[in-house]
């Protein structure tokens, strides 16, 4: 993600942050620029930009904004008083509970950060009230007893994403990683690989990038159920390290672009906060290997050549990893990716930014 600062006093600021803790100034953030910025109140309730001129627009905060801490903005005179992301939300969790609401608040603020990704990246971010059968929409939701029946299976189904709240229980999500064998399990990255799932209808399915997605990922027509059962009873094949970013991802077509594509938005994302940050890896003793050496000095939003962010992504990820450590704290990228799994980001890559630029020459 991008650093923001305080466009009244310079501040640094967090994506989530409310207030400007120097100057005080409460903040918000407006999707159209996708910037975070100083407000002022209105008699009326409402807020204008800092620096904006006298007829300019006005906001609300988001009707989340003291519930879920959300600090995105809404025109005045929307339609709906939630922010484009909150807007994406069908079901949430019993309030009244105080521990479903903390769980809630911070399914929202992961899910803030995936939404500013994917309009970053120029894609649609639409919800099911305005678009019934191509929108995106969310379940939030907790298990309603002990037995099987009684679970809330995360997954997607024809742009509706169902989230189970435990998954924002560090120890209950912990629990589910090592149960599952996993070697990653974030909730940010639950969001992602769902949200995955969700363009690949829009983007691969009856579109003229079928066939190199099938030449690529795979034949999806193969039967997803017996695919899955098939993975959970004779685990992965051998080789899956060789072709798939994770275990899982080996299990079907559709499995693996969701969790490539989780992947490259990890990639994206992190590599924005590195170049935000100015950062450049060249570490000592590492004599002439250039595979550990880079300036991250592109916006990798407007690269063009996934290559070139696969270049600055591996010495990133080298240095991350050697400073966890340091901290005893576990890899915080523990994945190797291989040639294939390249190729796969980089179709990902040319199909997200050749749709970016469709929408860009087709507005509305």
């Amino acid at each position: 993600m991008k650093l923001f600062t305080c466009t009244h006093c310079g501040q640094v600021l967090y994506f989530e942050n409310n207030r400007c803790e120097k100057c005080g100034y409460s903040l918000g953030f407006e999707t159209r620029q996708l910037e975070l910025l100083p407000l002022l109140a209105q008699a009326d309730d409402t807020f204008c930009l800092f620096g904006a001129g006298p007829a300019s627009a006005t906001y609300r905060y988001c009707q989340n904004h003291a519930d879920a801490n959300c600090n995105w903005l809404v025109p005045t005179g929307s339609p709906t008083p939630f922010c484009t992301a909150c807007a994406l939300n069908r079901t949430i969790p019993d309030l009244g509970n105080t521990a479903y609401r903390l769980r809630w608040q911070a399914l929202e603020a992961a899910k803030r950060r995936l939404v500013y990704t994917l309009l970053r990246m120029g894609l649609p971010v639409v919800s099911k009230v305005t678009d019934s059968e191509n929108g995106l929409a969310f379940d939030f939701k907790a298990d309603t007893g002990p037995n099987e029946t009684d679970k809330v299976l995360t997954g997607h189904a024809n742009g509706l994403i169902t989230i189970n709240i435990a998954e924002a229980d560090d120890i209950e999500r912990e629990q589910a990683r090592r149960a599952m064998a996993e070697t990653y399990r974030t909730l940010l990255g639950h969001f992602r690989h769902e949200v995955g799932h969700y363009y690949w209808n829009l983007l691969i399915d009856n579109t003229p990038n079928l066939a190199e997605y099938r030449q690529i990922f795979g034949d999806e027509r193969q039967d997803y159920a017996a695919a899955l059962q098939q993975h959970y009873a004779d685990g992965p094949r051998p080789d899956w390290p060789q072709h798939y970013i994770s275990a899982y991802a080996s299990s079907h077509p559709w499995e693996d672009w969701a969790e490539t594509w989780a992947h490259y938005l990890h990639i994206l994302d992190t590599l924005q906060t590195a170049h935000a940050f100015g950062l450049a890896v060249n570490p000592e003793g590492a004599g002439d290997a250039q595979l550990l050496r880079a300036t991250i000095s592109e916006e990798p939003y407007e690269q063009a050549d996934f290559n070139r962010l696969m270049e600055q992504w591996l010495p990133l990820t080298f240095a991350m990893n050697s400073l966890n450590r340091s901290m005893g704290q576990p890899d915080s990228y523990p994945f190797i990716i291989r040639p294939e799994v390249v190729r796969k980001m980089a179709f990902i890559h040319q199909v997200c930014r050749n749709a970016a630029a469709w929408r860009l020459s087709n507005p509305g």
